[in-house]
């Protein structure tokens, strides 16, 4: 076995996406192999390449020299070395997995390992294209899942002029930020827009047809045997994390790569981050946290001490409009379903479209939604973050103005 130093061989990262091109671009002499055959990209605009508002150029990431449409197939840990599809070996001295995440594909009658024509993940900047593409005026597009992707891809497909049916399993949409009453707005918003929405709507299956290229989708079954007709089917059902090349190289996985505080594996030479590692038993599956976990990492690899100790979270959707009576801003963070013995408070002026709530567990803050007005969520997401005591002078409703509490 070939040993080798630190110095002599280099850090190598296996992925493209953000994660691995945030690290790309504060770590020197760093290589990048990534599948895709774009450059990096903001993978949070995707719904605005889907709507036409941008061109892939528009969301490219800074220039990060990456080796394009090559995919890693195993790695040697005795030798430190990464096999890639196309047959070329890299060593590394440090190896960083920021294989990310798959979109999640439910069991569905007619759903199989090919996808029948007209049915898209929505995942990737190759996915939003060929959604981009497929999609004519007055096309009938059914979006399983509610959640944040799936309100975002309802959105721009009705930007298209589609008609959209999004359907959704739980009892309202993005069940995991929102508050029921800000769903509710949410839903106002996109039927506005000519979405039909069903809530607490199960799905069965896909009912398809045989063409001369294959099977192409026809309608969408539910449940109780009522079909949606489809055009274009999007599955936006959660995604999982990537996690085979670590499981076969024996990294310790569970429902993600693993890591400590510094990002490093079970394998001390390699670290993991973004969508597919796994810290403290949290998967974050958000550009926010992934972002951060690089910054942390950078400065490991650059030999100075940084630890990372998790991320409290803000998650915000835009949704944009051509014309900006109907677009829609939202912002969520922590724990916005209280507890009992929790205190809400709650703001709501129809007149601006703002919706504000946010809850009080033993003094702190403990989450809140924000839609419409976002004037305060600065101060707001600031207060949540530091995770200290309320003072008792403190103005709760003061936290909710627009001036964030200055």
């Amino acid at each position: 076995m070939r040993k080798k130093t630190e110095s002599a061989a280099p850090v190598v990262v296996i992925g493209a996406g953000m994660a691995g091109a945030r690290l790309a671009a504060r770590v020197p002499g760093v290589t990048v192999v990534g599948e895709e055959r774009h450059a990096p990209y903001n993978r949070v605009l995707l719904a605005d390449v889907l709507a036409g508002r941008y061109a892939p150029d528009v969301i490219a990431l800074p220039a990060t020299e990456v080796r394009r449409g090559v995919r890693a197939v195993r790695i040697d840990r005795a030798d430190r070395l990464v096999h890639c599809d196309d047959g070329s070996v890299l060593h590394y001295g440090r190896l960083v997995l920021a294989t990310g995440s798959n979109p999640v594909l439910p069991p569905l009658r007619g759903l199989g390992a090919t996808l029948p024509d007209g049915v898209h993940p929505f995942r990737t900047l190759d996915d939003a294209l060929a959604l981009r593409a497929a999609v004519r005026p007055g096309a009938r597009a059914v979006v399983i899942g509610g959640g944040l992707l799936g309100v975002s891809a309802a959105r721009a497909l009705a930007e298209c002029g589609a008609q959209v049916v999004l359907a959704q399993q739980g009892e309202h949409l993005m069940e995991r930020q929102l508050d029921p009453e800000a769903a509710a707005l949410l839903r106002v918003h996109l039927e506005a827009l000519g979405v039909e929405v069903h809530t607490e709507c199960r799905v069965r299956g896909l009912r398809c047809t045989t063409t001369a290229t294959g099977e192409s989708v026809r309608a969408v079954q539910l449940s109780d045997g009522y079909e949606l007709a489809a055009d274009l089917t999007v599955l936006a059902c959660g995604v999982r994390p990537r996690t085979g090349l670590a499981r076969a190289a024996g990294l310790d996985v569970r429902k993600g790569i693993v890591v400590d505080d510094e990002l490093r594996t079970s394998d001390p030479y390699i670290h993991a981050l973004g969508d597919c590692a796994e810290h403290r038993s949290t998967l974050y599956g958000l550009a926010g946290p992934a972002l951060e976990q690089a910054d942390v990492l950078a400065e490991v690899l650059a030999g100075r001490p940084a630890r990372y100790e998790g991320t409290r979270a803000l998650t915000r959707l835009t949704l944009r409009s051509p014309d900006p009576v109907h677009a829609l801003d939202l912002a969520a963070f922590g724990e916005a379903r209280p507890l009992p013995g929790d205190d809400v408070i709650r703001l709501s002026d129809a007149t601006r479209g703002a919706y504000r709530t946010v809850v009080l567990r033993d003094g702190r803050l403990a989450g809140g939604v924000l839609l419409g007005d976002l004037g305060a969520v600065a101060g707001l997401a600031r207060t949540w973050q530091d995770d200290e005591p309320l003072p008792p002078a403190m103005s709760l409703l003061h936290l909710l103005t627009d001036d964030g509490g200055h």
